[in-house]
């Protein structure tokens, strides 16, 4: 009897410790009218969200080229990460957003992917979930090809998002390298790769644009030391962000292009961008 009395009040105890409503991540589907199909993306919704509840900021999140938005959960603990650092209130409470971006390098090309981002995506989850509305509670991100995408949104359309996380960005200003997927995936050219559809839709070809606008995006620019070649291009967006008086910073850590250098970079990232929902 003392021993069923004794696990009862351990079962007891252990259902008080547990939040009443912890983190959650959930994958979702729904119609995109831009890309004429269904779309999916994954959500993470913090501990204590509730859809009747405040609106809370949104970070849009970018995968690498032929990955999976659960890649930043299931490889990047993003969820653990981001839970601790909410718990630390070492970042505000985020609502987080991953979309299924395959191999099209979120540019108009293969499909109309960065017109559905805007044009359906954003009010998908402005529709359906309790975040907020305008550019202070929104920031971008992402990994690799996910870090050409986010900075390209960003220097597209800086009046959306308050900050920019970049990891290993794609962004090679002059070309990719003969390894890098954009010269085989099908997107910067009709047949092959086209260097000047690389050039049209790379962020060089955007920076007067984005400099002769109102708004500076604090960018987050980080890479592995291993990663040679974008180890130096990370290095060189952030030279010219800096010396344009645009706020920005640069991490290079031990590592190449893997998963265990982006895990390792996300607390700080997250840090730095979503300072920017103050």
């Amino acid at each position: 009897m003392r021993r069923l009395l004794h696990s009862a009040m351990l079962l007891l105890c252990f259902a008080c410790a547990v939040p009443a409503s912890a983190s959650t991540v959930y994958n979702r589907t729904f119609h995109s009218p831009a890309l004429d199909r269904d779309w999916t993306y994954t959500i993470y919704l913090p501990t204590g969200y509730h859809s009747d509840g405040p609106r809370l900021p949104v970070l849009y999140l970018l995968h690498g080229n032929n990955g999976e938005p659960t890649d930043w959960i299931t490889q990047g603990h993003l969820q653990s990460t981001v839970d601790g650092l909410i718990e630390r209130h070492e970042i505000p409470s985020v609502v987080i957003v991953m979309p299924q971006g395959g191999t099209d390098w979120y540019v108009n090309r293969k499909e109309k992917i960065e017109t559905a981002f805007f044009d359906n995506l954003i009010p998908e989850i402005e529709t359906h979930y309790a975040v907020e509305k305008e550019r202070g509670g929104r920031a971008i991100g992402g990994v690799s090809m996910g870090g050409f995408g986010a900075l390209r949104y960003a220097m597209t359309r800086p009046d959306h998002f308050c900050g920019v996380l970049l990891l290993s960005p794609a962004i090679y200003a002059d070309e990719p390298p003969p390894a890098s997927a954009a010269r085989r995936v099908g997107v910067f050219g009709d047949r092959q790769f086209d260097l000047r559809v690389w050039h049209a839709l790379n962020y060089p070809a955007l920076w007067n644009a984005y400099m002769s606008k109102p708004w500076r995006l604090p960018m987050f620019v980080s890479s592995g030391d291993d990663d040679l070649t974008i180890q130096a291009e990370a290095s060189a967006l952030y030279t010219h962000l800096r010396l344009a008086g645009n706020p920005a910073t640069l991490r290079i850590v031990d590592g190449g292009h893997t998963w265990d250098v982006w895990r390792g970079l996300l607390p700080a990232a997250l840090k730095y961008t979503l300072a920017c929902f103050g």
